[in-house]
């Protein structure tokens, strides 16, 4: 889609009424939580992974994200497949480098897939440091540093692999290497609640899919997306377990006028 006004709302209404399929390559623990906010979310999930079918499954999605966190070997020819194909047939997909860091299989891997050209890549700030070439503080899936600290390395990330870098925490960033804005909202809860920032790589992708030629644009509304939903189950959660149900209700919840309400986007 290209005749909507670019603006988290009425891209989110968009995105729903077209209920993109995105192709989601994601690891053991995240899968079912992934399929069930991608839903939520408005879009329609398919969670396929086999080298012997995840190409020609990600020519016919309307994007694909790839996530790193449960790696085989495998599974990266099936990411690899998948990805080749993305980009030979014109999909955007969404990289997203859990803890690429943390030993030399996963280093290699996501250095494979980078040279793949992902549309946007999505991590914590740890993870983004560290994909740009420079020292991060991360250890295994958790991130030790800042969003802040983080920015410089994803504009250098972002100019040097011509991609959208999304860098999420307390406050997200996201930048093209031109543009960046920053997105406010979520809650302390979110990190407590197994494989979100798994899923936002997946409702990522379904903006992504919606709006192929806008893949800035896209970030920005699903990033907003769950930062008001976030914000929203937070205020009725009792803490990390009524958060997460109650987070795929408000989700679902968070329309057009919502969004348009509440979002808070600043630029950077």
């Amino acid at each position: 889609m290209t005749d909507e006004t670019l603006n988290p709302a009425t891209m989110l209404a968009a995105m729903r009424r077209e209920r993109p399929l995105v192709h989601c390559i994601t690891n053991y623990v995240a899968m079912n939580i992934a399929a069930n906010v991608v839903l939520a979310a408005g879009a329609s999930p398919a969670m396929i992974h086999a080298e012997a079918e995840a190409g020609e499954f990600a020519a016919i999605a309307g994007a694909l994200t790839v996530n790193i966190g449960t790696l085989s070997p495998d599974w990266v020819k099936g990411m690899r497949a998948a990805a080749t194909a993305a980009a030979a047939n014109g999909k955007p997909w969404v990289l997203d480098p859990v803890a690429h860091y943390a030993t030399g299989f996963r280093r290699e891997a996501t250095a494979g897939l980078l040279a793949l050209s992902p549309t946007i890549v999505r991590g914590n700030a740890s993870e983004i440091i560290a994909l740009a070439g420079a020292a991060s503080r991360g250890q295994g899936v958790d991130s030790r540093d800042s969003v802040d600290a983080a920015e410089d390395a994803a504009r250098a990330l972002a100019g040097s692999h011509d991609t959208v870098v999304a860098v999420t925490g307390a406050t997200d960033f996201v930048t093209n290497g031109k543009r960046a804005v920053r997105i406010e909202g979520g809650s302390p809860l979110m990190p407590q609640v197994t494989a979100l920032g798994c899923s936002l790589t997946c409702v990522v992708g379904a903006f992504a899919a919606a709006f192929p030629r806008d893949p800035f644009d896209a970030t920005v509304a699903a990033l907003a997306l769950f930062a008001v939903a976030g914000e929203r189950a937070a205020a009725e959660a009792e803490g990390p377990g009524s958060f997460g149900w109650r987070f795929l209700d408000a989700l679902a919840a968070v329309d057009e006028a919502a969004l348009e309400a509440e979002a808070r986007i600043g630029q950077a």
